[in-house]
């Protein structure tokens, strides 16, 4: 390594401690046209390392010395350490790698959304639905063989929860049994898509699940005194393309009774000859205005009576899941149950979980849905507005409920509840019922809530508080975990319900069906 030394003669002499390197006039910065590329070179090209010494020179004392400022070392020095950075980065960062990582995405998001593991495909059900006895035998009755009449509703609901499609259901079944036609069922329907599967909350869920996964019964092809309902894959070898007629629900008379309404339907196809028919369903034939108003209680009378509602069950796959869950919602043996004098006053059936109060909790997407509620003036749904039910839901008109916040904010207590709210109704609830020791949640909300909810009603005098998350399922009871949450309210010996919610409605339908005494039925 050579250092420097000025020479009285104007020359830059470079020498190490033995030798004189080399000896070069000085050039005026100026005049130096090489200069920047020297100084590109210095900074930017790798420097071999050495093991010579050092020898500081002293300056001539004809020549001025300069000393470095405090200020100029640190300029030169500290941006060393980002340029290395840099280049470091830049380095790395090749198109090769770029390229990989890139393509290496799509993989992690499978991987990620395969985490969850594979649903169920549900075949033994489908084969279960394909071995009806109304399938595949002509030699039934004419009304449910070779001369069969068939109805089917193509433009089903699809792609909603299990209760807005269950209302519906009952109802197309319901019409399909006054006309005195088999009623052709539908899978559920979540995606329509050539793959068994669909993505959804970052994991795979089955696009179609069979409904005899969900219900059984005359809807789900259940023995029934009249024609029993067929699946849509049998409606496809019976029915073929050139037997079918289509009716349009857009030539349906704007009818808002519902009563009325089935009557006009019925008339329709009882008139009609041909024996497979489909009914479209755009505009709905029984829609949202209708389930979510009074004017669905003017078919109670009729449908209470109809085997539609009276022999509607859950499927063996739902009842098992309950079975498997009994310990969650009987009384421990410290605490047995108890034959009181008021067991005939409620209407408790032999099959009623005694002691066990079922509260439906609405969480997720209601935060921003009973807010529009308010925006719409929107009532309970139909059947949670029997004129028998003790709570009803009537809205002030004076005061600050004329604004929107007032309003929203009397929404709010009876849509999205809050603890100190849920705590108050449950303890109004014990007091008119002294044997209710148990609750059980039901609720899609977060875990951290529904634990604070727990001890909260524990530390009120609760003895056990249970929810959906500490239902048990296996992977196929996995995804009608709902119905189960369903049948254990059915059961209760009291319910407390969201009167906005189709799940609620469902659920004090079927209880008002078992002739449950309306005053165990109750609402935020």
């Amino acid at each position: 390594m050579c250092d420097y030394d000025y020479g009285s003669a104007g020359y830059l002499k470079y020498r190490t401690v033995s030798t004189i390197c080399l000896t070069t006039p000085l050039i005026p910065h100026s005049l130096s046209m090489g200069s920047w590329d020297g100084v590109a070179r210095r900074f930017f090209s790798p420097q071999p390392r050495s093991t010579n010494h050092y020898e500081l020179l002293g300056a001539d004392e004809e020549l001025p010395t300069r000393r470095a400022s405090p200020t100029s070392r640190r300029r030169s020095f500290s941006p060393r350490w980002l340029r290395t950075g840099f280049f470091a980065c830049f380095h790395l960062l090749t198109f090769r790698r770029v390229l990989i990582f890139i393509l290496s995405i799509p993989v992690l998001l499978c991987m990620g959304v395969l985490w969850s593991g594979i649903p169920p495909n549900y075949e033994s059900i489908r084969e279960f639905e394909r071995h009806l006895p109304q399938h595949h035998n002509v030699s039934l009755t004419s009304v449910e063989g070779e001369h069969a009449m068939y109805l089917r509703f193509p433009e089903h609901l699809w792609g909603h929860g299990l209760n807005n499609i269950l209302q519906e259901i009952i109802l197309m079944s319901q019409l399909a049994y006054l006309s005195n036609r088999s009623y052709v069922f539908e899978d559920y329907t979540w995606r329509h898509t050539p793959f068994p599967y669909a993505i959804y909350d970052f994991a795979l869920r089955p696009a179609r699940i069979p409904i005899n996964a969900f219900i059984s019964g005359p809807s789900a092809g259940g023995p029934m005194p009249a024609p029993r309902a067929v699946s849509s894959e049998y409606w496809e070898t019976i029915c073929p393309p050139a037997k079918r007629m289509k009716i349009s629900s857009k030539d349906a008379p704007n009818i808002e009774e519902g009563e009325e309404l089935m009557a006009w339907w019925v008339e329709k196809l009882k008139s009609t000859s041909e024996e497979c028919v489909e009914v479209g369903n755009e505009p709905p034939l029984f829609s949202w205005f209708l389930f979510g108003s009074d004017r669905v209680l003017s078919l109670w009378p009729t449908l209470s009576e109809s085997p539609i509602v009276k022999n509607f069950a859950w499927s063996p796959l739902v009842t098992a899941g309950l079975a498997r869950n009994l310990a969650l919602l009987t009384s421990s043996p410290s605490s047995p149950s108890i034959d009181r004098s008021d067991s005939h006053d409620l209407g408790i059936r032999v099959d009623t979980f005694r002691g066990l109060v079922a509260v439906h909790l609405r969480r997720g997407d209601y935060v921003r849905h009973c807010p529009r509620l308010a925006q719409w003036g929107a009532t309970y749904m139909g059947f949670n507005q029997f004129p028998s039910l003790p709570d009803k839901f009537s809205p002030p008109t004076f005061g600050t409920l004329n604004s929107l916040d007032g309003r929203t904010q009397y929404y709010m207590s009876h849509c999205w509840p809050d603890v100190p709210d849920i705590i108050s109704k449950l303890a109004e609830v014990r007091a008119e019922n002294p044997g209710l020791r148990r609750v059980f949640v039901l609720t899609n909300g977060w875990g951290w809530w529904i634990d604070g909810l727990r001890k909260a009603l524990q530390e009120d005098g609760w003895e056990d508080v249970r929810s959906s998350l500490d239902v048990r399922v296996d992977a196929e009871q996995k995804y009608v975990a709902m119905a189960i949450d369903m049948a254990i309210a059915e059961r209760s010996e009291v319910f407390i319900g969201n009167g906005f919610s189709s799940l609620s409605s469902n659920i004090v339908m079927l209880r008002m069906a078992k002739e449950m005494d309306p005053r165990s039925n109750r609402f935020w």
